[in-house]
């Protein structure tokens, strides 16, 4: 396959762009007027959505937050990199991370039913220790604000590599549209308009990729015969570089970008009670389908032989270049597009809602409990704000796409196994929940920057886990589950 013959596609015009970014954030913006009139009358109902988010509306929302631009881009930019393998590596870890969540939200929603946000159950499990509440209040803060600009630098790419707009301005634009939106409907809107989100992800998706694979010569078939002859090892579904290169590190970051994750915690305590168990099975299983499609694109890469340079030197930009080039028609694109900004807009909503959760919770009325509703209600709006152009400034910084997500997930591994020992292990203290946390990212973070992903996924999992073990010895506790019940609403 020669990769002369791809030729962007006439009539994407920048205009076209804007109108596209710019578009589904109106569209989203009048439904959350409409949901804030109806549904949103406290801080209670913007941050947990009182509680009475159903079955469809959370799987929905699940699906939608999960798939992200991590999700519907890197699939196909690791499947460029590592062929088969790294579609193998990129996919299986991915549903069954959302699936892990279900028995330690079981525990948490059974025994602290009126909760909002996992630092408030470090805070009550901690017997109110500020270092350990603090810590995870930071590592919350932080990874939602790295989630939101992963998915900005997510739009920005795919904005940029197929109309021809500035990365920068695409990102100002892009987050203006979202937070728009997410600033008048919190939680509400984010489960709506990410179930739609959802749907524009799943069924557009497979279309897409079944036009690109049916206008490339040869089909299928020419496409697998292509990238056998570029490296035998890309039809190998278990290569041991691409499991030490990315894979395990991913699968470990996976686990912790749910356990260890307010947007998921935000969704565990918004759902009805008896849907969280299914709801979370459901939609692990359900999200599967998109980033095996979206990931193909990663062949068709490898078959025309592309390079970095060819797509701008970011891997995570081979899918856009390969719908926008490959002769498609103009509405196809628009799809493709469609797709990936429902992805990207659907996450960066979900973050921003988890956002202010903490800072309502974690923030405003743990450090100033006497602030009224009011009050309340304005600094939770404003905090999405904040956390929108805190992501903006980062991303406008030019970080590299697969790097920012893969340290991203090695920063929350450390938080990994000692939350995970806090939900089920009674003898976990505060001594070795702090300490497994600070060492394992002063350790292991070090020996990552010094012998790689690998390397430093594994000390990060074993420093964690191993100091948390020696302080419940060093000094032996035992913590009543059943006190989680002593959290209340905080209206």
């Amino acid at each position: 396959m020669d990769k002369t013959t791809l030729v962007l596609t006439p009539g994407l015009t920048p205009a076209l762009g804007y109108t596209v970014l710019i578009g589904l954030g109106v569209f989203s913006l009048i439904l959350a007027v409409i949901i804030r009139s109806y549904l949103v009358r406290n801080t209670h109902d913007f941050i947990i959505s009182d509680r009475k988010v159903g079955f469809g509306f959370g799987v929905g929302s699940v699906i939608a937050v999960w798939t992200w631009a991590m999700a519907v881009m890197m699939s196909a930019a690791m499947t460029y990199q590592w062929g088969l393998s790294g579609l193998f590596w990129f996919v299986v870890p991915n549903g069954l991370a959302v699936i892990a969540m279900i028995p330690f939200a079981r525990v948490l929603r059974r025994n602290m039913p009126n909760g909002y946000t996992i630092s408030e159950f470090t805070s009550y499990r901690f017997n109110k220790s500020h270092v350990a509440t603090g810590i995870v209040t930071a590592t919350m803060i932080f990874g939602i604000v790295l989630e939101i600009l992963i998915n900005l630098k997510g739009t920005s790419i795919v904005i940029s590599s197929i109309f021809g707009i500035d990365w920068q301005i695409a990102a100002i634009v892009g987050i203006l549209a979202v937070l728009a939106y997410s600033y008048f409907g919190g939680l509400w809107t984010s489960v709506m308009t990410a179930t739609l989100n959802t749907l524009m992800i799943t069924v557009p998706a497979a279309i897409v990729i079944a036009l690109v694979y049916d206008k490339v010569p040869g089909g299928v078939e020419g496409v697998f015969a292509a990238v056998g002859a570029a490296d035998a090892r890309n039809l190998s579904v278990l290569r041991p570089d691409a499991a030490a290169g990315f894979g395990i590190t991913l699968a470990f970051g996976l686990l912790a970008a749910t356990v260890a994750d307010q947007t998921f915690w935000q969704k565990v305590w918004s759902l009805k009670s008896k849907d969280v168990s299914r709801t979370f099975l459901w939609a692990g299983g359900l999200f599967y389908p998109i980033p095996i499609a979206l990931g193909m694109l990663g062949l068709v890469g490898i078959a025309y032989g592309l390079t970095t340079t060819d797509i701008g030197g970011d891997i995570a930009a081979v899918g856009p270049y390969i719908v926008s080039h490959l002769g498609l028609p103009v509405s196809v694109v628009l799809i493709y597009v469609l797709v990936i900004l429902a992805a990207c807009y659907s996450t960066i909503d979900g973050a921003s809602a988890a956002l202010s959760s903490v800072v309502a919770v974690d923030i405003v009325k743990r450090y100033f409990p006497n602030t009224s509703e009011r009050a309340l209600f304005i600094v939770t709006k404003i905090s999405v704000l904040v956390g929108g152009a805190v992501a903006l400034l980062i991303v406008l910084s030019g970080i590299d796409f697969t790097t920012l997500v893969l340290t991203t997930y090695a920063l929350k591994t450390s938080i990994l196994l000692p939350l995970v020992l806090a939900i089920l292990w009674p003898r976990t203290n505060t001594l070795g929940f702090v300490g497994g946390i600070v060492l394992s990212i002063l350790i292991g973070m070090t020996l990552r920057s010094y012998y790689g992903e690998l390397v430093g996924t594994l000390s990060i999992l074993a420093i964690s886990g191993a100091v948390v073990v020696l302080g419940a010895y060093i000094r032996p506790t035992r913590f009543d589950i059943t006190s989680l019940k002593a959290a209340q609403d905080i209206a």
